[in-house]
């Protein structure tokens, strides 16, 4: 009962804190369910009268609210389908920069974890350089065989564990709330939405992981003449301390900086997006973070990727859909984009190939009718999304991931070159992987593929069979003997529906109640 009016508290306050930024002023209530007009209503009467749209207060709303909620608005972000295209335009401007904490907490933080005193693990660590919601990274310096050399080091800020888990636990208890009484937000499946950003955020706190992401992404891009991975410390990493190679270089962002130095930023800017798709597409394991502070340029000029906490993957009929359909808006061969949703299983087959081809043709003709600076390849995944909605094509998270990390690859693309011509830029790579994959090598793969899948299913038919077997057996005992409801299950059930109706009720009164305490104060 305590951690419930805990939750509740706590979420009444971040309510308020929203409605009082007018982050709900712009709502009409027609679009909402009937249970949610009134709290609605009462986020008006809080609203502040700040003369600009409700909307473009909420990226500072919510980073007032704490790092759990900047986590949860950037997963947002990616997540147009949840919270819609103009609340997500917003949540891209969310900074996850938070103040730094001391220095000697850093090296209590890394001294727990080695169970050693720093000097045994680096000869120096210097005040923090970055800090985020999660960690922050300090220049270091470590001693081996090989001599001295600098470092980055990433230390897990203290208490964060607690305090995430505590607020994931509220947005639980939100999410269930909201799947409970306002049928319309059901479909929208909010606690399966927190289940993933959890997993995410659990990843991410251990530095472990992010180092295997890190080396898995290394060898990937080992051959890559013009992008590299800085090296990992495995001895000075654990699960509160990432160690990795300190990277002298220009930030992407510093445009001036880059341009004094003499660098091609033309080239850079196709460096930047041919990366990203040879490591979605070929690799199907991509940096889903590649903004301008994420990505440097190292002294030999080589395009220099940090920051592994989040990374998208996809299978290889995902890397095939995404080849495909480039390609064949490229060729402009709508036919053939429509197929292929068809193919992959994400238009159901209710609809006809020829329909979605027309309307993939209604996204292609007026790209192509304008000039190559002006074609913008996110923008053309994002009207795809939004046609297939319209044809029941699902929710693909991993899709989704892969065309919010284009948006911003391409924007780091066109502040490069402003005139970058996406469609040139993306070509080779694409029509490499289908010549690779699609054309006569790709067959005999698939060809090997399919032969081992039919070798796997062989060598499992006599256990399947023989559980099948067993499952056909229990029904038909269950069909002769019947399935009979006691009185008394009956009536516990009943009680049971009842009790959680009684809570409901309760924990609406209690919001009310929170809220009318946080308006008097």
């Amino acid at each position: 009962m305590v951690f419930l009016f805990g939750s509740l508290y706590r979420l009444t306050r971040a309510g308020f804190v929203l409605a009082r930024a007018g982050v709900f002023s712009d709502v009409d209530p027609a679009i909402l369910p009937p249970a949610a007009r009134l709290p609605l209503a009462m986020a008006k009467l809080v609203a502040r009268r700040t003369g600009r749209p409700g909307l473009s207060n909420l990226p500072a709303a919510i980073s007032a609210l704490g790092p759990s909620y900047v986590k949860l608005g950037q997963f947002l972000a990616t997540r147009p389908d949840v919270v819609g295209a103009d609340v997500v335009r917003h949540l891209e401007l969310l900074q996850d920069r938070m103040a730094p904490f001391p220095r000697e907490i850093a090296i209590a933080t890394i001294e727990a974890a080695f169970g050693r005193p720093l000097a045994e693990v680096f000869v120096s660590l210097g005040e923090p350089v970055a800090a985020a919601s999660i960690a922050q990274v300090h220049k270091g310096r470590v001693k081996d065989e090989t001599g001295e050399r600098d470092v980055a080091v990433k230390v897990l800020r203290p208490g964060v564990e607690r305090r995430f888990r505590r607020d994931l636990g509220d947005m639980y208890f939100a999410a269930r709330l909201a799947e409970r009484w306002i049928d319309d937000i059901r479909r929208l499946k909010p606690v399966e939405v927190i289940d993933t950003m959890a997993r995410s955020v659990k990843m991410e706190m251990d530095f472990r992981l992010e180092a295997a992401a890190a080396s898995e992404f290394a060898e990937n891009a080992a051959a890559d003449q013009d992008f590299r991975i800085p090296k990992i410390d495995w001895d000075r990493t654990a699960k509160e301390v990432l160690t990795l190679e300190w990277v002298d270089g220009v930030p992407l962002s510093d445009i001036s900086a880059l341009a004094a130095k003499g660098y091609d930023l033309p080239d850079l800017g196709r460096i930047v997006i041919q990366s990203f798709l040879r490591h979605a597409m070929r690799d199907g394991f991509f940096h889903a973070d590649m903004h301008q502070g994420n990505l440097f340029v190292d002294s030999e000029g080589r395009l220099t990727a940090v920051d592994f906490g989040i990374m998208g993957r996809l299978g290889f009929n995902e890397r095939r859909f995404l080849a495909e359909i480039l390609y064949g808006f490229i060729k402009r061969d709508y036919r053939r984009v429509a197929e292929v949703h068809f193919e992959a299983g994400y238009v159901p087959r209710i609809h006809k190939v020829e329909d979605f081809a027309q309307a993939i043709r209604a996204i292609g003709e007026p790209i192509h009718a304008r000039t190559a600076d002006q074609i913008s390849m996110a923008k053309l995944l994002t009207l795809l999304f939004e046609i297939t909605g319209l044809f029941d094509m699902k929710t693909r998270t991993e899709l989704v991931l892969l065309q919010k990390t284009m948006v911003v690859v391409e924007g780091v693309g066109r502040t490069l070159d402003p005139k970058l011509n996406m469609w040139a830029t993306a070509e080779p790579v694409v029509r490499a992987w289908i010549e690779q994959n699609l054309g006569p090598i790709g067959k005999l793969q698939d060809a090997g593929r399919a032969a081992q899948t039919l070798g796997r299913f062989a060598s499992q038919l006599p256990s399947a069979l023989l559980r099948a077997e067993n499952v056909l057996t229990q029904i038909e005992d269950m069909a002769e003997g019947g399935l009979e409801l006691s009185d008394n299950a009956l009536s516990r059930m009943g009680e049971a529906a009842a009790r959680g109706a009684r809570l409901g009720h309760i924990a609406l009164w209690i919001i009310a109640g929170a809220a009318l305490l946080l308006l008097l104060r």
